[in-house]
C-alpha cells in the first residue's frame, strides 16, 4: 500500500499561489491584515483602549474594532490621519518596488 504525504497549510498555500487570482486575493488580504495590526499596535503602544481611540477620532468603538479586524474596506486618507493626530503620530506612506 502506497503511503500518501500529509498536507500541510504551507504546502496548500504554495500550490495555491500559482493561481494568478488567488496570489492577487492573497496578497490584498495580507496587506489589510498587516495594517489591522499596525493600527492595534499604535493603539496598545499608546495605552488606548478602543472606545479612547473612538473619542479621540469622533467615531465610535465599533468603528474601531471594525478597522481593527483586518476586513475594514474603507479606509480612506482622512481616516488614517484621524488616526495619526488621536495617536499623536505622523501618517507616512510610501510605495516601493515591488
Amino acid at each position: 500500500m502506497k503511503k500518501t504525504e500529509a498536507r500541510t497549510f504551507r504546502s496548500r498555500l504554495r500550490e495555491d499561489l500559482k493561481d494568478p487570482e488567488f496570489r492577487a486575493h492573497y496578497r490584498e488580504e495580507c496587506q489589510a491584515l498587516k495594517l489591522a495590526m499596525k493600527i492595534t499596535k499604535l493603539r496598545e503602544k499608546k495605552g488606548l483602549s478602543q472606545q479612547q481611540l473612538a473619542q479621540l477620532m469622533g467615531t465610535s468603538q465599533q468603528a474601531i474594532s471594525r478597522i481593527e479586524s483586518g476586513e475594514y474596506e474603507g479606509f480612506t486618507l482622512k481616516t488614517l490621519e484621524k488616526l495619526a493626530e488621536a495617536t499623536g503620530t505622523h501618517l507616512k506612506i510610501e510605495f516601493v518596488a515591488a
